[in-house]
């Protein structure tokens, strides 16, 4: 279990463990709760990899297109596919891989108990990276029982900037200015109302 506030690092931890995986032969999946999620670890992790073209990243969700899942699936059997991100998806029955070596839980807090029982028969034998910034307490009472290790990032990167938050009422010329500070400074966004 690898803890530590958001942008702190914990996904780099997760692509150094996976390009390790890799390069000793063995399959790595990353699951993730949301489809958003997924796509962002999709992009992290092939602008990390892009020096290295042999090893295939692949992903699996609701919004990639059948035929691509359809090749997805052949190619993770045969063990052409190194890297694996999806959601709850590839819990499913049709997901085989050829030789697992690797799986990266990110937030497994926000999965449900279908889902982490199907992940305790997956874990069998398998090397596993929970990564979390709110572990649940069954897992972090695991973690500090000694049936699984506990790693904290407490030191947040060089360049990181702190996180703020503001509540307030409404106000469309709040959120405008909001964003086009984060746009003008070459920041992301993303906006749910």
């Amino acid at each position: 279990l690898v803890c530590g506030d958001v942008g702190f690092g914990k996904t780099g931890v997760a692509m150094r463990a996976a390009f390790h995986a890799v390069r000793n032969n063995k399959q790595v999946a990353i699951v993730a709760p949301t489809t958003v999620l997924t796509f962002q670890h999709l992009e992290t992790f092939q602008k990390r990899f892009a020096k290295w073209p042999e090893i295939n990243i692949r992903s699996l969700n609701r919004f990639v297109p059948k035929k691509e899942i359809t090749k997805t699936l052949g190619e993770l059997r045969e063990g052409k596919v190194d890297i694996v991100v999806g959601t709850h998806r590839l819990f499913s029955q049709d997901v085989q891989f050829k030789d697992l070596g690797l799986m990266v839980v990110d937030e497994e807090q926000r999965f449900g108990v279908k889902h982490k029982e199907k992940l305790r028969k997956m874990r069998a034998g398998l090397d596993t990276l929970a990564m979390s910034a709110t572990p649940i307490p069954r897992t972090l009472n695991m973690s500090l029982v000694g049936i699984r290790d506990l790693s904290l990032i407490h030191t947040p990167p060089v360049d990181r900037l702190a996180v703020r938050t503001f509540v307030t009422k409404f106000d469309a010329d709040t959120i405008r200015k909001a964003i086009m500070s984060e746009v003008q400074r070459g920041g992301q966004i993303y906006f749910i109302h």
